[in-house]
């Protein structure tokens, strides 16, 4: 036997041993301990199924809140008609209004000239 052999099958020896000693050890199934009578557990019961589930979501839940709008009719009716005739209804900050013209201040010949430059693969000046 070489060496090498020899000293991998001392390491998984020892590595069997060292699983071992930390195993954890079974202590049975614990003592039910409860300070409630059977009669007073049963009559909970009876009332937690009879209860609605707090945790009820979706068409479960029950019937939706009622909600009370503090706005009129009429008020929200006008301003739907005036966000529906403005220029763009879901324009915000920036994008509402006409885009300014930007003027740029590089050279279309120098443009052309790093496009085919990068387009042939040769470095491009930085």
């Amino acid at each position: 036997m070489t060496a090498s052999k020899l000293l991998s099958a001392v390491a998984v020896a020892l590595l069997a041993v060292a699983g071992s000693a930390h195993a954890e050890t079974y202590d049975g199934v614990h003592q039910l301990t409860s300070a409630a009578s059977r009669a007073d557990v049963s009559s909970q019961a009876v009332v937690a199924a009879h209860s609605a589930n707090p945790y009820a979501t979706g068409a479960n839940s029950g019937p939706a809140q009622v909600f009370v709008s503090s706005t009129s009719r009429a008020a929200v009716r006008s301003e739907a008609v005036a966000a529906a005739h403005s220029a763009d209804p879901y324009a915000e900050g920036a994008s509402s209004g006409v885009a300014p013209v930007v003027a740029s201040t590089v050279d279309r010949a120098t443009v052309r000239a790093a496009a085919r430059a990068a387009a042939r693969g040769d470095a491009l000046p930085l």
